[in-house]
């Protein structure tokens, strides 16, 4: 499924004709009530970018619920963002970063049928990011800010052909500064060069991320990709399964989980730098138990993932208890298999 989801992401994410971004919509005080104010789309149905906006796709993506993401950067013309070996991206004020989240009725027809569910912006303006959702009408022809956030039910079918009923959380935007607070400021999490030193199709023909970034003219910096971080699609089963099993808890923990993040205070840090093997959660004992440690002693015991609280929160989808806290109602069984054995193999 989760190939499917990213094949489709790329596939549709196609440029479309000149339109105007209106810069001081991005940078005004209050958003606009509407998505298309803010004028990214030159055709809001069909997901076709204005002219300077670019879309991207991380290498290991952030997981939602299955949610098929279209990702998009917009900096304002002439300028761009400043390189960074390991955060995100510096970019200037004015630039703004969006992400649709949409589903297919049926995953084994991934092309048919979409539904947007809301988009999602980043906006960075004279006194920092801020952060919004906006959530599509039943026409999708548009989206409205919900600044309170929502509850969607949805329903799918996966690729096994199992029908799959859910609640969709639509963030409300203190949950949106819960996961992009960074020593206490809203800041963007995905475009990183790790995230974007690869190649992806976004119907112009397979690319460089971060190499389609120069181009365009919206990176500044930036060493030639050859030599700059990256990490794996954690599905590639070709690359090492440390490095698979670290690039997905990078992108779905370490924004939390960072020492200058909202959980420094846990001691655990899942970084795809970190170095420190205790800070990992090997044999380390967390800071407050309760029911989210399940009565475990240590956040990762090396062998036994069911000893392993880091395990026990990922697998579940218990309220209190699954990590991240936000963002998710599924298991995703895939990434779940694929950690257990990297904690298995972790002798």
């Amino acid at each position: 499924m989760r190939r499917l989801a990213a094949a489709l992401g790329l596939a549709l994410a196609l440029a479309g004709p000149a339109g105007a971004v209106d810069i001081a919509a991005i940078t005004a005080d209050k958003p606009p009530e509407t998505l298309s104010a803010f004028g990214f789309f030159a055709d809001m149905a069909a997901r076709k970018p204005a002219a300077g906006v670019m879309p991207y796709a991380m290498a290991t993506p952030l997981f939602t619920d299955f949610a098929v993401k279209f990702r998009y950067a917009f900096t304002p013309p002439g300028q761009a963002a400043a390189w960074s070996d390991n955060e995100a991206f510096s970019f200037p004020v004015g630039s703004a970063l969006i992400k649709t989240f949409a589903y297919p009725a049926d995953f084994a027809k991934p092309a048919e049928a979409i539904r947007m569910i809301e988009t999602r912006v980043l906006l960075n303006g004279p006194d920092g990011w801020k952060a919004y959702a906006y959530v599509w009408n039943a026409a999708q022809t548009d989206a409205t800010l919900k600044l309170a956030g929502a509850k969607i039910p949805l329903t799918f079918r996966d690729v096994s052909g199992k029908d799959v009923a859910f609640t969709y959380a639509v963030p409300n935007k203190n949950q949106c500064k819960g996961c992009h607070a960074l020593n206490g400021a809203v800041t963007p999490i995905g475009p990183k060069a790790r995230n974007l030193n690869h190649v992806a199709d976004h119907g112009g023909g397979a690319k460089n991320q971060l190499a389609a970034w120069i181009e365009a003219g919206a990176l500044a910096g930036a060493p030639d990709p050859a030599s700059a971080p990256a990490v794996p699609d954690w599905r590639d089963e070709a690359a090492p399964l440390e490095a698979r099993a670290r690039a997905w808890l990078d992108v779905n923990c370490a924004h939390c989980h960072r020492r200058e993040g909202p959980a420094s205070n846990s001691g655990l840090f899942l970084t795809w730098g970190e170095q420190d093997r205790t800070a990992l959660g090997f044999d380390k004992r967390p800071v407050a138990a309760g029911r989210g440690s399940g009565d475990l002693a240590f956040d990762i015991v090396a062998g036994k993932p069911d000893e392993s609280i880091l395990f026990r929160r990922i697998e579940s989808t218990e309220p209190g208890v699954m990590m991240p806290e936000i963002g998710r109602s599924l298991a995703d069984a895939e990434a779940i298999a694929l950690l257990r054995r990297w904690i298995e193999s972790s002798r």
